[in-house]
Formats: structure tokens, sequence, C-alpha cells
């Protein structure tokens, strides 16, 4: 598995602590940034790891930000993205299980670093249940097309 990571100065620490965890799983990391708390502009961090996703040069993306709000809402303006804010480890689950979330977003200051690891592990975890569920992603990805129109 690769991993494209990408935080703001807020979740810079956040990010930094992801990166450890999956290092020790074993897992590719491309690090987008940021490398310290000097105040960046989160979109440009979300789109670096969100195209890396819809590219395919990362099978997921994890953002942090103070929230994860605003890195989500980024990252979701790229086609491709289902970035996917997440405080709490049913919704790491379900974000995978029901909506094959490409990309998780954390919020540094809303999630304990200890939570925001066990929320990496579970949404890395837990596969796609197809099914019913892939009837609706589809229905998504079709959203993305009708906004070009």
């Amino acid at each position: 598995m690769r991993v494209a990571l990408g935080a703001d100065h807020a979740g810079v620490h956040l990010k930094d602590a992801v990166r450890s965890l999956l290092e020790s799983r074993g897992i590719e990391v491309q690090d987008f940034g940021t490398a310290d708390e000097t105040s960046v502009d989160y979109p440009d961090y979300a789109a670096r790891v969100g195209r890396a996703v819809a590219g395919g040069e990362a099978d997921r993306g994890i953002l942090a930000c103070g929230t994860g709000l605003g890195m989500a809402i980024a990252a979701n303006k790229i086609d491709g993205v289902r970035a996917a804010p997440v405080v709490d480890l049913e919704s790491a689950h379900l974000s995978r299980e029901h909506n094959d979330a490409n990309v998780l977003a954390l919020g540094a200051r809303v999630t304990s670093a200890d939570m925001a690891l066990k929320i990496v592990a579970t949404f890395l975890d837990t596969p796609f249940a197809g099914g019913r569920h892939q009837r609706r992603l589809d229905k998504i990805a079709a959203l993305e097309h009708d906004r070009h129109a």
C-alpha cells in the first residue's frame, strides 16, 4: 500500500505521528508536507494529496489540519477523491466499508493523537464492502461529471 500524507501548520505534528505509524507497518509514504508550524494554506496540501490518490500514485491519502473539515472540503473538489473527515472509529470503519473513502481527514485540534492513530489503523484495515454500496459510489462519480457540463 502507498499512502500520501499532507498537513497544514495545525496538523503537522499529527501528520508526523501518522507517518511514524505507517512506516512501522511497512507502508510506503509520500509526504507532501508541511514540515513545520509556519502558517500555510491547507488547500495546497489537500490538492497535492488528492491528486496523488486520484492519479494512482497513492492508494490512499491522509490529511491533517485543525479540524479535518477544510482539508476534506478541498480534497473533495478533485474528481475521484472521496475524502472523509473522521473523529471516531465507527466513522472510520464505515467511511471505508460503505463509502470506499480513499482520503482520510483528521483534526489535530479535535482528536487526540492516540485516537487519530487508531482511526488511521481502522481506515487502512477496513475493506470496501462493494455490493449495494458500489451503486451509490457510481452515482457519486456521475455527480463529478455533472459539474463539468
